[in-house]
């Protein structure tokens, strides 16, 4: 099986959009099947990942358009030439917007079957940013670009919902992976909660990127209780003035591998207040460290926590409803039993499952557009 993965977003860069990618990349490997990347042009990026040649193309930072960091790829006639020269049996836009709409229209030229992960919510990120016309024009612009592909796949109910919403046919719910061996309460470190203070305080923690559409000036209410320690984890744009607004916070800087691992295990609570996340990767893998969770009654993490078993969801943007779930938290008597049931909630979660049901939707869009299927041959 030949796979031709159109991504927004690739290394350098490590965001939930790259992971993803990084991840069926591993497992097509694993397989035996060829595969091929096309992405933004970047600084310091690999010409090749796990047997994938990666194929830039010219990029413009999407300051421009929105405020999130993120490059646009400009679409020309060079992408139709390089998917077409691969000749793909199948063609996977991740997170598509503008490189992505481009691919899609070109699939249907070469009458390639195709299928489109949503995973970013541009147009809550303009909602966020007070750009209202942006955000009803984003909206139309990623529905339309979702209804010219054979298929899309949505993290959670709550985006699969949005889509439908939009007139988006055909799409199904698939969920990301964890590393249930990175992510595992087993790697809770004693001294380094220590050094957090765990002796007289409950570790709050935070893992991600530093901006402001993911609220974390939100967590003012804890960072002022002498009861809590926030733990913030990440690097971003907003570090300097969350270091500002939250003035009792330990900023731990940028982690990954062994030590991304061990600090979610060291949390007592972990907290993620962004309303506008598709899924966020960043609750599984603290669950799956053995972490509850406080997640906002919007977007995707809500589908990842049960309320008062494996976590809370609240409107976090509530300071008042913030100290109470946090303070109900502290009285249980329960809390080992929480760790335990939160690990179980996405045990079964691996990125070998995750990847075996995208192998079968492959497979789904080549019989549907030609009639017949060409089995990838995952391993059970």
């Amino acid at each position: 099986m030949r796979v031709a993965i159109v991504t927004e977003s690739f290394l350098p860069q490590v965001n939930g959009v790259t992971n993803s990618v990084l991840r069926v990349l591993e497992f097509l490997e694993s397989q035996g099947h060829q595969a091929m990347v096309i992405a933004p042009e970047s600084d310091g990026g690999p010409r090749e990942y796990h047997g994938a040649r990666i194929k830039r193309v010219p990029a413009l930072p999407l300051h421009s358009i929105l405020p999130i960091g993120l490059p646009v790829a400009v679409p020309s006639r060079k992408l139709e030439y390089l998917i077409d020269g691969f000749a793909p049996d199948v063609l996977h836009l991740a997170s598509p917007f503008a490189l992505g709409g481009y691919s899609a229209r070109i699939a249907r030229r070469l009458g390639l079957p195709s299928l489109s992960i949503y995973q970013t919510d541009l147009a809550g990120f303009a909602r966020h940013y007070g750009m209202n016309i942006a955000h009803s024009s984003l909206r139309k612009i990623v529905g339309k670009i979702h209804t010219a592909t054979d298929r899309t796949l949505a993290p959670s109910s709550a985006a699969c919902g949005d889509l439908r919403e939009q007139g988006v046919p055909n799409v199904h719910l698939w969920r990301r992976g964890v590393n249930t061996t990175l992510f595992h309460p087993s790697k809770r470190d004693d001294l380094l909660r220590h050094s957090w203070g765990a002796s007289n305080k409950l570790i709050v923690g935070y893992v991600g990127r530093l901006a402001n559409e993911k609220r974390i000036s939100d967590l003012a209410i804890l960072d002022r209780d002498s009861r809590v320690q926030l733990v913030i984890v990440g690097e971003g744009p907003a570090s300097e003035k969350l270091q500002r607004d939250l003035p009792n916070a330990i900023f731990t800087g940028f982690k990954s591998g062994e030590d991304l691992g061990t600090a979610y295990a060291s949390f007592d609570l972990f907290i993620h207040p962004g309303p506008n996340e598709t899924f966020c990767q960043a609750v599984q893998e603290a669950l799956s460290a053995g972490t509850p969770c406080i997640v906002p009654l919007t977007g995707g993490p809500a589908d990842l926590v049960t309320n008062g078993a494996t976590g809370y969801i609240i409107d976090t943007s509530d300071a008042k409803a913030l100290l109470s779930t946090v303070e109900h938290f502290l009285s249980r008597s329960d809390r080992t039993e929480m760790s335990l049931m939160a690990r179980d909630s996405v045990e079964t979660r691996t990125w070998g499952a995750i990847n075996r049901q995208l192998i079968g939707h492959y497979n789904a869009v080549i019989e549907a557009r030609h009639g017949s299927s060409h089995p990838i041959g995952a391993v059970a």
